[in-house]
C-alpha cells in the first residue's frame, strides 16, 4: 500500500492498495474521500474533556522515524519503518502517536500516549467511516442487475473459539443496531465484500468497548452510489502501549499469517472446508494460466472429471428406473383404491420392492451421486463469490469483470439453453406431471444466475456441457437407453 499521514492531527488520510483497483481504474483508497473533508479519519483520538480533545485533533505533530526527522517521503518497501507523531504545551499537556509498518503486511501497530496534569489518559480510538470501497456501494440499474456484495458492517469476533459475530455469521448485526459493544473481543471493526478494517486483539486480549455509529452517507453527485458507511471507536478499559490494526483486502492467505480465526470474516458460507481447498486449487491452476477465466474453466474440468463415477452411476440407475416405470405405475394403480392406512397397502410395498430387486434398481442410487456433486457447486459458488482474487479479474470479450453479473446477460441466457437441451436428452424417471416441473428448473437457475457473478457463471455452463459430454460417454458406454418394459 502507499498510507499518507497529515501532522495535523498526526492521522491517516489514505490508504492506497497498489494491486486493487476502483471502478475508475485507479488503485483502491480505502479511507473513503466520499464521506466528506470533514469526516473523521483514521486514529483521530478524542478524550472525555472536549478542550483536549480538540488540541489533540488541532494539533500539528513533530514527525520522527526512528528518532530522525524525514522529509516528505518514508520509504518501507524494503524493512519495517516506525513513524511517531509528538506534540507538546507548556502547560504539561503532550501526546505521542506510534505507526509501525511492514513490507508485506496490512497490519498497521499503533500506540498513543496523552499527558495532561500529570496523569496518562485513556484516549479513544476513533477509526472514522469506512471502507472506501465504492464497488460494495453500487446501486444496480434494475432489478436483474442487482449488487450481490455485502454493504460496510459491524463485525465482532468473541472470546469463545469458532464463534464470529458478523451479519454473516452466527447472528446478525446491523450497524443501525450495533450499538455498543463491550468485552474481550479477539476481532472488532468493519468489513464490506472484499475489504476490512479489524481490530487484532488476539494477543493482548484486553477488554474494551466499541461503538458503531453508521452516520455517514456517501457524498458524492453519482446516483449509481447508495448505502452508508460505518464509523467505530475503541476504547480499551485502561491505556494501550501498542494496538494492531487490519486495513486491507480479505485475502486468505494474508488473514491466514495473522490468525486462522481471522479468516472467518472471509464467508465462504457452511462449506468453507471445501471452498478454502478449491481456492487453493484455483490459484494453482491461475500459477500456469495467468487468466481467472480460463483458470475456473479448467478447475471445472478437473472437478468433473473426478466426478464422472458418480454422475454415470446416476445415469445408469436413471435409466433403470426409467424403463420400469410401466410396471411400477401399474402396480400403483392396482392398489391406488385402497387408503395410505390401509393394511393392504403393504403388499404394494412388499411388490415395489420386488420389482426393484428382481430389475437390480436402488432408487436412491439415482438422487444420492447427483446430491453428493452438490457440495461442489455450493462450494465453489461461494468461493467465487467472496475470493478478493476474482475482484475485477478480466477474462476475455465483454467480461472484464469476473465477480460482476453479465452485463448484457449473454452467459445467463446460453447457460439456460443449453440447461434446456440438457432436460430434453437426460433419462427422465417419474410421471409427466413431475418432468413438466422438471423443465421449469432451466428458468428458475436462468433468473438466478442474471445477477450472479460472471465467474459462477463460467463454471455453471462448463459443469452443463460436461455433463453432456458426460451423458454422451455413459451412452456410449452401456448402450442406448432401453425401450420401457410393459405392464
Amino acid at each position: 500500500m502507499k498510507a499518507s499521514f497529515s501532522n495535523h492531527g498526526a492521522v491517516i488520510t489514505h490508504w492506497t492498495l497498489k494491486e486493487f483497483r476502483n471502478d475508475a481504474g485507479q488503485p483502491l483508497d480505502l479511507v473513503p474521500s466520499g464521506a466528506g473533508p470533514e469526516a473523521i479519519k483514521p486514529f483521530t483520538l478524542s478524550v472525555d474533556d472536549k478542550t483536549l480533545t480538540a488540541r489533540l485533533k488541532d494539533a500539528i505533530y513533530r514527525v520522527t522515524v526512528d528518532g530522525t526527522a524525514v522529509g516528505a517521503t518514508i520509504d518501507a518497501t524494503s524493512q519495517p519503518k516506525t513513524i511517531v507523531f509528538e506534540a507538546a504545551a507548556a502547560d504539561g499537556f503532550s501526546v505521542k502517536k506510534t505507526f509501525s509498518v511492514e513490507p508485506t503486511s496490512y497490519v498497521i501497530n499503533f500506540g498513543a500516549n496523552v499527558q495532561a496534569n500529570g496523569e496518562r489518559l485513556n484516549p479513544v480510538i476513533n477509526w472514522g467511516p469506512g471502507l472506501g470501497d465504492e464497488i460494495a456501494r453500487a446501486k444496480p440499474a434494475s432489478f436483474f442487475s442487482r449488487s450481490y456484495t455485502t454493504p460496510a458492517q459491524a463485525i465482532i469476533h468473541k472470546v469463545t473459539p469458532g464463534t464470529l459475530w458478523t451479519s454473516r455469521g452466527f447472528e446478525r448485526v446491523r450497524p443501525q443496531t450495533a450499538g455498543s459493544q463491550e468485552g474481550g473481543f479477539l476481532f472488532a471493526g468493519v468489513d464490506d465484500h472484499y475489504f476490512a478494517s479489524i481490530l487484532l486483539n488476539e494477543k493482548n486480549t484486553q477488554a474494551f468497548r466499541i461503538d458503531y455509529v453508521p452516520a455517514y452517507t456517501p457524498q458524492t453527485d453519482d446516483p449509481q452510489i447508495t448505502g452508508r458507511y460505518v464509523a467505530y471507536a475503541i476504547r480499551f478499559h485502561d491505556p494501550q502501549d501498542q494496538s494492531r490494526f487490519f486495513f486491507g483486502p480479505k485475502a486468505f492467505e494474508d488473514l491466514r499469517a495473522i490468525d486462522p480465526e481471522t479468516t472467518r470474516v472471509i464467508n465462504y458460507g457452511i462449506f468453507s472446508w471445501l471452498a478454502v481447498p478449491l481456492l487453493g486449487a484455483l490459484k494453482w491452476v491461475h500459477g500456469y494460466i495467468g487468466n481467472w477465466g480460463w483458470a475456473i474453466i479448467v478447475l471445472t474440468v478437473l472437478i468433473n472429471v473426478a466426478l464422472f463415477p458418480l454422475r454415470h452411476k446416476s445415469v445408469v440407475s436413471m435409466r433403470k428406473m426409467q424403463k420400469i416405470q410401466p410396471q411400477l405405475k401399474a402396480i400403483q394403480d392396482r392398489y391406488a383404491k385402497y387408503k395410505v392406512t390401509d393394511p393392504e397397502r403393504n403388499k404394494m410395498n412388499t411388490e415395489v420392492m420386488e420389482l426393484y430387486k428382481r430389475e437390480g434398481v436402488n432408487p436412491a442410487s439415482g438422487c444420492l451421486p447427483t446430491l453428493l456433486t452438490f457440495p461442489f457447486l455450493f462450494a465453489f459458488y461461494g468461493m467465487l463469490q467472496q475470493s478478493i482474487e476474482i475482484r475485477g479479474a478480466d477474462f476475455a470479450g465483454w467480461i472484464h469483470n469476473l465477480s460482476a453479473p453479465d452485463p448484457y446477460f449473454i452467459l445467463p441466457i446460453v447457460f439456460g439453453a443449453i440447461q434446456v437441451y440438457q432436460m430434453k436428452i437426460t433419462p427422465a424417471a417419474g410421471d409427466p406431471a413431475q418432468q413438466k416441473v422438471m423443465m421449469m428448473m432451466p428458468i428458475m437457475f436462468t433468473v438466478m444466475s442474471l445477477n450472479f457473478p460472471s465467474g459462477m457463471v463460467v463454471y455453471w455452463l462448463m459443469s452443463t456441457l460436461l455433463a453432456i459430454l458426460q451423458q454422451q460417454v455413459t451412452t456410449r458406454i452401456t448402450g442406448a437407453p432401453a425401450k420401457a418394459a410393459s405392464k
